[in-house]
């Protein structure tokens, strides 16, 4: 993964266009990822973009009003495209700028393609309804959905020449998307309702009293909501936590990305452990101020210093 990346070469001028596509689409939807990715240098930011792209086509036919069998059909088409992808055989011409893009951002940088197909078996898992018992099961499905991202994304990143403990870069970033994943759950947990969708571990629910579900702006009667959610924040906080130790493990602009996007998650955690009701009440968010912070703390690489000093003394305490 700490293959290094030659000088920006010449980039045609279709590859180009399929990249301005890519990066509009997530400038126009990743209202959290694009903060991050535009901390990258060029090459970067237009790889990162492409498999945003491929994600969001992905995610936007799991989500969309077509029939069941449909939407199967439509991400054995994706399927079908990515092993083009992978097999090399999407030309420069090609009519799907995102083909396009992910191609040449697979040529240029070590890509784990497997990884998207990952989402696809996520996304598979919603077309069919799968609950989730405990919290190894829903595991199972924040890997494909989140972890695979967070080691696609790693094929574009790298890891700095040298860097201690880079063989377990993968590790940390598929934590790190399962960190994330986790507080979109808890953000979105009203809305994936109102979808028919519940993602919370049923004897997580059952524990506090909640297993009647979020069919409304309150909590279910009798339940402790509150104590739902701030079990669940700890989960969350301890695979932030882990997945951080992936930050001194990048070069500083990889790294500032990655922290940014982190970071914006990690405070909407903070937010929603404050007011554990306000999910039900609609979708909590930053304001883009915020954001920006955010944004600018990752580029003075404080986050991955902190992880370094924690990391450090938490072996100075091993070896004594």
């Amino acid at each position: 993964m700490s293959k290094a990346v030659e000088p920006e070469q010449h980039v045609s001028a279709p590859v180009l266009a399929a990249y301005s596509y890519c990066e509009t689409v997530t400038g126009h939807q990743a209202r959290n990822f694009a903060y991050g990715i535009r901390l990258l240098p060029s090459a970067k930011r237009r790889a990162m973009s492409a498999v945003y792209a491929f994600s969001r086509r992905v995610d936007d036919i799991g989500d969309g009003t077509l029939p069941p069998d449909v939407k199967a059909q439509r991400l054995d088409e994706t399927r079908a495209l990515l092993a083009r992808v992978r097999a090399g055989e999407v030309a420069e011409d090609d009519t799907d700028p995102v083909a396009v893009a992910l191609a040449h951002a697979a040529d240029r940088f070590p890509i784990p393609l497997g990884g998207l197909d990952e989402l696809i078996d996520g996304v598979l898992m919603d077309l069919r309804g799968e609950t989730y018992e405990t919290w190894d099961d829903l595991e199972v499905y924040c890997r494909c959905v989140a972890g695979a991202i967070g080691r696609v994304s790693l094929g574009v990143f790298g890891t700095e020449p040298g860097a201690r403990g880079a063989e377990r870069a993968s590790e940390y970033a598929d934590t790190l998307g399962l960190a994330l994943q986790l507080t979109n759950i808890l953000r979105d947990v009203r809305e994936d309702a109102a979808d028919g969708r519940t993602y919370l571990p049923a004897e997580d629910l059952a524990k506090f009293g909640c297993s009647a579900g979020f069919d409304s702006a309150v909590p279910p009667s009798g339940s402790d909501f509150a104590g739902l959610v701030h079990f669940e924040v700890r989960r969350a906080r301890a695979l932030f936590a882990e997945g951080y130790r992936l930050l001194p493990l990048l070069d500083r602009r990889s790294g500032a990305c990655v922290a940014a996007m982190a970071g914006i998650y990690r405070r909407l955690l903070d937010r929603i452990e404050r007011e554990p009701e306000a999910v039900l009440r609609g979708r909590v968010s930053l304001p883009g101020h915020e954001k920006a912070y955010v944004a600018v703390r990752g580029l003075s690489g404080l986050d991955a210093r902190t992880v370094s000093r924690a990391s450090s003394r938490a072996a100075l305490r091993r070896r004594v």
